[in-house]
This record gives structure tokens, C-alpha cells and sequence, in this order.
């Protein structure tokens, strides 16, 4: 199962009471490694943006009013993340606004045995800190500089990062079938006027001594 991390804006702090989502981002990994799939969608909400909720992603009603409404974009967002792990930081508050808008227009709702809560996580990790994702990425050394105001798509990319020092993953590692390919075959195309080439086979010594290489040195210097 690929994995999903998703975020949402919206006009206001109550689903409840009517506010409803300006903006969607999804990014897709396998094995916490991006796909470079992603899902991005900024919402006409059909409703005013509150001013505390402007102040927080900057979303204004005469730029929404141009955008597409979530009746346009829900067939697409149901198929990206449809069978995949969803990570989402606080998730009740993105899910109740998520569920919303699906059980308006007669949609199935998401089901949470496949949404995981970040901010659960990092609760049970650091009890009686304050966990929310600025003060995270402060925790693990992420870099805030982009961050000016609220986005989507970007707080998706520093949960990620967030998620796999959570983890205790520090760096994602490559695949088991990435890693069965690089350790069965190695290529080395030679420069010469003939353009010769050497395919070189890895002893199994040879291949156990490359998969603590990866281990201990490559993987830090992933990115």
C-alpha cells in the first residue's frame, strides 16, 4: 500500500457550522519515498473565507471564486488516493471536513482505518510538548524558511519529512526490488573509440559488503 499525505485549508475552524475546504494537496510515496504523483487542488468554497482563516493561508474570496468547486475535483481526489494509506497531521479536523463534503454530495466517506494522525503519533512520543508541525520541524532540524503563510501542498512535503523522523526512519531507504536490481547487475559503460561495454557481476561477498555501503553511508546522503 502506497502512502498518502494530505492536508487541507479551509474557510474557517467548524465544518459544523458550515466553513469548508479551500485547498486540498495530496503527495503519493511508496516506502516514504515520493512518486512524484500529486494531487493539488486550491477550491471555490462557495462561502466566505473567515479573516482568521486569511491570515493563515492568505486565500482571498475574489481569488477563490474563480477556482474550481469540489463537486468538480472529487472524482479525481477519490481515484489518487483511493487504496492507499492516508497520513495526515491532526487528521479529525481534516477528515470531518473531508467527510462533509463526500456525504454531501452522496460519496462514501473515507475510512479511517486506513488514515494514520501524525500529531497522535508525535503525542505519544513527546507527551506534554507541543506538537504541531512548525514546532516539529523545529524539533527535527526541518527547514521553515519557505513557510511564510500556510500551504497545502508545502505543509504536506514538511509533514513528510516530519513523519520519517517520527519513524525513526531518518532517510528513506531504496525499495527491496530497487535494491535486488542494483545488487544482481552492475553496469560500467567504458569510454573508447569503440564504445566498449563491461557488464561486471557482484560476488555474493562483494554484494553483502555493497548493502552495508548503502546501509550505513549512502542512505544519509539520500536526498
Amino acid at each position: 500500500m502506497n502512502e498518502i499525505f494530505l492536508d487541507t485549508e479551509t474557510t474557517g475552524l467548524s465544518a459544523k457550522d458550515g466553513d469548508r475546504i479551500v485547498e486540498i494537496a495530496c503527495i503519493e510515496t511508496k516506502d516514504l519515498i515520493p512518486t512524484n504523483k500529486v494531487f493539488h487542488k486550491i477550491i471555490n468554497p462557495q462561502k466566505k473565507v473567515s479573516s482568521e482563516a486569511f491570515k493563515v493561508h492568505g486565500f482571498s474570496d475574489d481569488f477563490l471564486k474563480t477556482k474550481e468547486k469540489f463537486d468538480d475535483v472529487v472524482e479525481d481526489f477519490l481515484e489518487f488516493i483511493k487504496g492507499k494509506k492516508l497520513i495526515i497531521h491532526n487528521a479529525p479536523f481534516d477528515v470531518v471536513f473531508l467527510n462533509t463534503e463526500l456525504r454531501r454530495l452522496n460519496k462514501k466517506i473515507l475510512d479511517l482505518k486506513n488514515v494514520e494522525d501524525s500529531l497522535s503519533l508525535a503525542r505519544s512520543r513527546f507527551p506534554g510538548s507541543s506538537n504541531s508541525l512548525d514546532n516539529l520541524c523545529k524539533r527535527f532540524n526541518i527547514d521553515l524558511s519557505r513557510r511564510t503563510k500556510h500551504n497545502a501542498l508545502l505543509d504536506c512535503e514538511l509533514l513528510r519529512e516530519v513523519y520519517i523522523n517520527l519513524v525513526d526512519q531518518k532517510e528513506p531507504s531504496l525499495s527491496f526490488q530497487q535494491k535486488e536490481d542494483l545488487l544482481t547487475k552492475f553496469e560500467i559503460e567504458k569510454s573508447s573509440n569503440n564504445r566498449e561495454k563491461i557488464i561486471v557481476k557482484i560476488k555474493p561477498e562483494e554484494s553483502k559488503r555493497h548493502t552495508e555501503f548503502l546501509k550505513n553511508d549512502l542512505k544519509k546522503n539520500f536526498y
